[in-house]
């Protein structure tokens, strides 16, 4: 049966609007954010982006304004009644958003007011560093070099960094920077006290800590809070230490959470209240194509650099070392943070199947990040350790937990690497080379970035801390006690069996 006649004309209107309907769904498809380059798992980082601390820290003060042109937030004598104003305008404001914002308060981007704190408490602080990073004789007591230790912990630069990066050069969703106090859902205090703590005089520093605290403490909009929604980075676990106490309401960004009371008194850290935060790593990245290169030469069942006898926590390092070393594909080596350590490490880790990663004076090290951004299983042997981001990631996708009581057993540890199976390994070395990303703080801050995920996990802290705001400021000082004790369980790690 012949087919049915279809006119000319017709049939090339058909064919244009099909052409037409086709180019509109491509045009669409290639801008959506699914086909963004900066979201595909193994885009780890935009080729201009900046991981080195020192680099990064070159071009920033290189751009950065002159004393003279830096405005300045001090607060001074005399405003009671600007707290009474800027309550009364956060109220308009927060009414304004939970009637037209049908997901306020829980929706992206956070909205962050940054301080502008005297030079003395940030730029110069960054100056301080740059001048003296090279003095590679500045080692603490126990032979670290000490500029090192500081590039570790310098999450508060590349968080401030970012936040005040003028808007057009930033690539973040998660948080925006507000110039009005009103608008803001936390507030920035970008107070360098690790820097502080390491480069200056002790009295000089705790003198310093002082006008910090007077400068923070003194701000309407803290007094308003009681500094609950206020974030104060004290990344190091002696950092801001002589002053801490009078700042526990705030939201403090830790390295972890230590029980022992060593590092933190009891009542001020808590997960509900504060935000861990990964070390910046102190090895190279090895990409998608350095590990695809390294897989088969990883011929080291497990291995360790570092100190080997630790205070506190790392007591069981010397345990470790008694029960590992001499055991066939095991490497266990004595070692800084140091360029010679470096590479060594650096090395190591790239050989190797297994790193291990146990307690030193605090729970957690920057080895362990070491190990994600060089593509080793961290074997993870530190029952007081909180890690970064638990809320978002799943490091028993790539991290072996091991108790330290399983851990010291003769015979137990290798038994149990030895016995995972190949497939299992493989997994998890693909997961790593996912993960790697989450640990790489950058300039410009990438999506999906530590810095970005510290925003992620803010959010869900932020329906808590107004709460914790409101209720401070109609209870009655005294009219209920409150409890102090620790009621939540130890910290144990449970040995999860991946044999099978």
């Amino acid at each position: 049966m012949a087919g049915k006649y279809i006119p000319r004309s017709k049939s090339r209107t058909t064919l244009f609007l099909f052409l037409l309907a086709f180019s509109l769904l491509f045009i669409l498809f290639s801008l959506s954010p699914l086909r963004s380059p900066l979201l595909s798992p193994t885009n780890v980082h935009v080729p201009d982006a900046e991981t080195s601390f020192v680099a990064s820290l070159d071009r920033f003060l290189a751009a950065a304004p002159s004393p003279h042109s830096l405005s300045d937030d001090t607060a001074h004598a005399g405003q009671e009644d600007l707290i009474t104003k800027l309550d009364d305008a956060v109220y308009g404001s927060e009414m304004d958003r939970l009637y037209s914002d049908p997901y306020y308060p829980l929706s992206l981007p956070l909205r962050v007011y940054v301080y502008d704190m005297p030079p003395k408490f940030t730029y110069d602080l960054l100056r301080l560093f740059k001048k003296t990073y090279r003095d590679t004789s500045n080692l603490t007591s126990n032979g670290s070099p000490v500029h090192r230790l500081i590039e570790q912990h310098s999450i508060d630069y590349w968080l401030w960094a970012d936040l005040i990066a003028p808007q057009s050069e930033r690539l973040l969703n998660s948080v925006v920077r507000v110039h009005r106090q009103e608008e803001a859902d936390l507030f920035y205090v970008p107070f360098f006290t690790t820097i502080s703590f390491f480069l200056m005089e002790k009295q000089q520093c705790k003198a310093l800590y002082r006008e910090a605290l007077k400068w923070i403490t003194d701000q309407p909009a803290w007094k308003r809070s009681g500094g609950r929604d206020h974030i104060i980075p004290v990344h190091h676990p002696w950092s801001f230490k002589s002053v801490r106490k009078f700042v526990k309401n705030a939201i403090w960004l830790l390295p972890d959470m230590d029980s022992t009371g060593n590092w933190y008194k009891p009542g001020q850290v808590f997960l509900e209240k504060d935000l861990i935060l990964p070390y910046v790593p102190n090895l190279d990245l090895c990409d998608a194509r350095c590990l695809t290169e390294s897989r088969p030469k990883r011929n080291m069942l497990l291995f360790f650099r570092g100190r080997l006898k630790r205070n506190a926590g790392g007591k069981i390092r010397s345990k470790l070392v008694a029960e590992l070393s001499g055991a066939d594909g095991v490497s266990i080596e004595e070692g800084t943070a140091g360029d010679g350590g470096k590479e060594a490490a650096q090395i190591g880790m790239r050989k190797s199947l297994f790193c291990l990663s146990p307690a030193g004076d605090t729970p957690s090290s920057a080895r362990l990040f070491d190990a994600i951004v060089s593509g080793c299983i961290p074997v993870i042997i530190s029952d007081e350790l909180e890690l970064p981001f638990e809320g978002i990631l799943d490091y028993r996708k790539i991290a072996l937990f091991i108790s330290s009581n399983d851990a010291v057993k003769p015979g137990w540890l290798l038994k149990y690497l030895k016995g995972i199976r190949p497939a299992h390994i493989k997994e998890m070395q693909q997961n790593l080379a996912k993960y790697s990303r989450h640990f790489l703080y950058s300039s410009p801050a990438q999506p999906l970035g530590p810095e970005d995920l510290v925003w992620k996990m803010m959010a869900g802290k932020l329906v808590n801390i107004k709460l914790h705001t409101r209720r401070s400021q109609r209870v009655v000082e005294g009219s209920r006690n409150l409890c102090t004790c620790e009621c939540r369980p130890a910290n144990i790690t449970n040995t999860a069996s991946m044999i099978s």
